[in-house]
């Protein structure tokens, strides 16, 4: 019998930073993999949570392939799969990045590497969107050269915001937009004292160009995909998940942070970014 595969591990930056919680009486299929674990609720079809482990000192470079597949631990018609691909310009978008479980000895690098290209981690893209340096792609290259320039650890939470009036297409509600939060341990103020968790989060929207993509209809521009930070608790609010000790390590300044300011509404504190030196760190 093979060993059960280990997945997400919450303790992984040394401080605790768990995969987000699904509302309650909101069935979900847990699936690990080599780094990473994605909780994919079946009636969408579509992952609404993924958590992975990402190494910066221990990161291979290995060749992509490209060897998409559905999972054999869940039926086949509770997965997103080739069809909704098929002769359009929608990407098969990654959640958990390929690259990112990509590390450690040779054998678990190569499985982790192929465990990416199951259906289960994708969510369907317009095209510019997935493949766009400024957006969904751009932040993800950041957060990643971020981990191999300082060896850093990190854990990273992504997934499709699973909204009720997403549009249908091909029998699955594709989500117009996208979130992400980027967890690791810095330093406490206090010499000898144990790390602390810090986070920061983004929200990335293709809304916009989703329409014209799946009506085969001429797209805008690029600039039409949007980024944005945003603070954790909007993520949590948005989502409906619960995302535990990374609301309180968030290291956006918000209004919610001075002395007698009320709670902002979800969008009234997202911060647009075009360029990486606009990221709040």
């Amino acid at each position: 019998m093979a060993d059960p595969v280990p997945g997400f591990d919450p303790d992984f930056l040394g401080v605790p930073a768990p995969l987000p919680v699904v509302p309650a009486g909101t069935p979900v299929r847990v699936l690990p993999f080599t780094h990473f674990t994605v909780l994919l609720q079946p009636q969408r079809r579509l992952a609404v949570a993924t958590g992975v482990n990402l190494d910066g000192a221990r990161l291979l470079d290995l060749g992509r392939g490209d060897d998409w597949h559905l999972d054999p631990r869940v039926p086949a018609q509770e997965q997103v799969g080739p069809e909704v691909y098929a002769d359009n310009d929608l990407d098969r978008g990654h959640l958990v990045r390929r690259r990112d479980p990509v590390w450690g000895d040779r054998a678990e690098a190569e499985q982790a590497n192929v465990d990416t290209f199951s259906y289960v981690n994708a969510a369907p893209q317009a095209a510019l969107f997935n493949q766009g340096e400024s957006l969904w792609l751009g932040l993800e290259d950041l957060v990643l050269s971020a981990a191999q320039a300082s060896g850093q650890r990190l854990s990273v939470f992504t997934a499709p915001v699973l909204a009720a009036d997403d549009p249908v297409y091909r029998g699955v509600q594709v989500p117009r937009r996208f979130w992400k939060v980027a967890a690791w341990a810095r330093p406490a103020a206090e010499e000898d004292a144990l790390p602390v968790l810090a986070a920061t989060a983004y929200v990335l929207d293709q809304g916009e160009l989703l329409d014209p993509v799946l009506r085969s209809a001429a797209p805008p521009e690029l600039g039409a995909y949007l980024t944005y930070q945003v603070p954790v608790a909007d993520v949590d609010a948005l989502t409906g998940l619960d995302l535990g000790p990374l609301v309180a390590a968030d290291r956006m300044p918000t209004a919610g942070d001075e002395p007698g300011a009320g709670a902002a509404e979800p969008g009234a504190r997202w911060v647009l970014l075009r360029d990486r030196r606009e990221l709040q760190l």
